[in-house]
């Protein structure tokens, strides 16, 4: 497996977006939407560097060259414009796995316009479709009602919350976690 060539590129389009693998020119439009107050709020960071963000787009890049590959974060763009306005992915459990989770960010300048709904939605056909997953599931910070907005506007069904399981900036925060089934997705579809 070692000698393997590597992966082609995914690209993903939807009607407003184009899903593409990040590169390495894309972090300072990264920094520029993850230093937003708006976006911090919710995350377990107080701030951005151009050294971590960086780095954090370095991770994506590196996981576009696993074999097998089991993580696929893109780079959201808007497709009139070409301009990177987020990212979202799709990580399966392990190699062999039937499932895997989603997630999404977004500029916060571009939220309330439905282009999180479009990339979730996006990544669950992806995952059914070209990954042949049972199950996708996604989390979110209970207080982030519009994210929870999305995940259920993307298919995904509540099923639980888990009390202040998470801790970041000096308080507990409770969890939602959705997911969908293949078969309900294919229904949804149909």
């Amino acid at each position: 497996m070692d000698n393997a060539p590597p992966l082609p590129a995914v690209q993903l389009t939807t009607d407003r977006l184009i899903l593409r693998e990040f590169v390495e020119d894309d972090w300072p439009a990264v920094l520029a939407y993850q230093r937003d107050p708006r976006y911090l709020r919710y995350t377990h960071w107080i701030d951005r560097s151009p050294q971590e963000v960086k780095q954090f787009v370095q991770m994506f890049i590196s996981q576009q060259f696993a074999q097998p590959r089991t993580k696929f974060q893109f780079a959201v763009v808007l497709k009139d414009q070409q301009h990177l306005i987020g990212n979202c992915g799709i990580r399966l459990k392990a190699v062999d796995a039937h499932e895997a989770d989603i997630g999404y960010e977004l500029a916060p300048e571009h939220w309330g316009r439905g282009y999180a709904t479009e990339a979730a939605r996006a990544m669950v056909a992806f995952g059914f479709t070209e990954l042949h997953l049972h199950r996708i599931s996604a989390w979110c910070i209970a207080d982030n009602t519009a994210s929870a907005h999305v995940l259920e506007k993307a298919g995904l069904w509540l099923e639980g919350r888990l009390r202040e399981n998470e801790y970041f900036k000096d308080r507990r925060w409770d969890t939602l976690l959705y997911a969908i089934l293949k078969d309900e997705w294919n229904e949804w579809h149909g």
